[in-house]
C-alpha cells in the first residue's frame, strides 16, 4: 500500500509540475559539501543532461543538505517526488531498508582489491532492491578508494586500548556495532554536524578518510591521525522518483542515463588512490596534523574480525532476501 501512495504522490507532482514554466526543471538533493570531487561529478552530470537533451531537462543540484532533506530518509522523500533525484547512499539506510544496508558494510573487506571486484554485484542487488522502492537507479557513482583514518581532538590515539577512553563519532549504524564489541563508545554523527560535534567536544575522535578532511576542514578541530581500515566504499546510486522518471521523454531518459553512464566510467578508476592518500595525509600535516604511526596488525584484524560479526548478524536482523544479498558478495569474494 505504501509502495503504490509514493508511486501515486510520485507522479501527481510530474503531472502539476508539468503544467508550469519549470516543468523542465529538476531538483537533485546532494548531502556531500560542495567541495567534494563527487559533488563536482554531480555539476558535470547535470550539465551532460542539459546538453544530451538538448536543453529539454535542466537539473539543478543543491549541495550540503541545503534542501533541508535529511539522507537517512531518503527512501521516504525521493518515491514521494520531494525532488526528482538524490544522491542515495546504502550506509544511510540501516533504518528503512535494512536489507540495502546489509549488502555490504564498513569492514566487510580487507583489501581494495575485494572491494573492487565486489561491485558489479553490489551494482545489480542496489537495482532489484531500490526498483521496488519506487527509485529508479540512472546509474552509479564509485567512491575513490579510501582508507579509514581516526581523527582526535587533544590527544594521540593509535590503539584500540587507546580509543576505548574515548567518545567515537562514526557515520553508520553498523560501524556503531562493531566498535561497541570491541568496547569502544561510538555514536552516529552527521556529515556537516561533525565540524562543531570535535570543536565542542561531543566526540574527542571521529573516523574519517584523509582524502576528504579538507572538504569539511578537519585540521582545525583535530591534531592527530592514525589510519585504521580500508573503506567499504559502496557506490552511490543517482537515483531520480519513479513518478519523475515517467514523466520524461524517452530522448530525456536516455540523456541523464547516458550522463550517469559517463559518471561511473569517470570515478570507476583506481590507479593514482594510494598517491592521492599520501598528497592528503602530507597536506593536513602542513596544516597541523600528527600522522601517527598506523593502528597495529593485531587490532586492525581484531577490527575486521568484528566488522565480520556485524555483518552476518545485520544480515539476519533485517531478513528477507538480506542474507541472500550478503552470500552472494561472499560468493564473489570467494570466501
Amino acid at each position: 500500500m505504501l509502495k503504490r501512495l509514493n508511486h501515486i504522490l510520485g507522479t501527481l507532482v510530474v503531472v502539476l509540475a508539468s503544467t508550469g514554466a519549470s516543468a523542465a526543471e529538476w531538483k537533485f538533493n546532494n548531502g556531500l559539501p560542495e567541495g567534494r570531487g563527487e559533488s563536482k561529478q554531480l555539476e558535470t552530470f547535470a550539465n551532460e543532461v542539459a546538453e544530451l537533451s538538448g536543453g529539454s531537462l535542466k537539473i539543478n543540484v543543491f549541495h550540503g543538505g541545503s534542501l533541508n532533506l535529511k539522507d537517512n530518509d531518503v527512501a521516504r522523500w525521493l518515491p514521494r517526488g520531494a525532488v526528482e533525484m538524490g544522491l542515495v547512499w546504502a550506509n544511510y539506510l540501516g533504518r528503512d531498508v535494512p536489507a540495502l544496508n546489509a549488502v555490504m558494510i564498513q569492514g566487510s573487506v580487507g583489501s581494495p582489491d575485494e572491494l573492487i571486484s565486489a561491485l558489479p554485484e553490489i551494482q545489480t542487488i542496489y537495482t532489484e532492491v531500490l526498483s521496488d522502492l519506487d527509485i529508479v537507479p540512472t546509474g552509479f557513482m564509485a567512491l575513490p578508494l579510501l582508507k579509514a583514518s581516526i581523527f582526535c581532538r587533544e590527544e594521540p590515539v593509535r590503539s584500540l586500548a587507546d580509543l576505548r577512553k574515548k567518545k567515537l563519532r562514526v557515520w553508520s549504524n553498523d560501524q556503531v556495532q562493531t566498535f561497541t564489541k570491541l568496547g569502544v563508545s561510538a555514536q552516529i554523527v552527521g556529515q556537516n554536524d561533525l565540524y562543531v560535534a570535535l570543536q565542542t567536544g561531543v566526540v574527542d575522535c571521529a573516523v574519517y578518510p584523509a582524502l576528504f578532511a579538507h572538504t569539511i576542514s578537519l585540521h582545525e578541530v583535530t591534531k592527530y591521525a592514525s589510519y585504521l581500515y580500508p573503506v567499504a566504499g559502496v557506490p552511490y546510486v543517482l537515483g531520480a522518483s519513479k513518478g519523475a522518471w515517467d514523466g520524461l521523454s524517452a530522448d530525456e531518459r536516455s540523456a541523464v542515463s547516458t550522463a550517469a553512464a559517463r559518471v561511473w566510467e569517470r570515478t570507476n578508476e583506481y590507479s593514482q588512490a594510494e598517491a592521492r592518500e599520501q598528497a592528503a595525509r602530507a597536506k593536513l600535516t602542513e596544516q597541523g596534523v600528527v600522522f601517527l604511526e598506523p593502528f597495529s596488525e593485531t587490532d586492525r584484524a581484531a577490527f575486521l574480525e568484528a566488522a565480520s560479526s556485524t555483518w552476518l548478524e545485520l544480515a539476519q536482523d533485517a531478513g528477507g532476501k538480506a542474507p541472500e544479498y550478503r552470500e552472494r558478495i561472499l560468493r564473489v569474494l570467494g570466501r
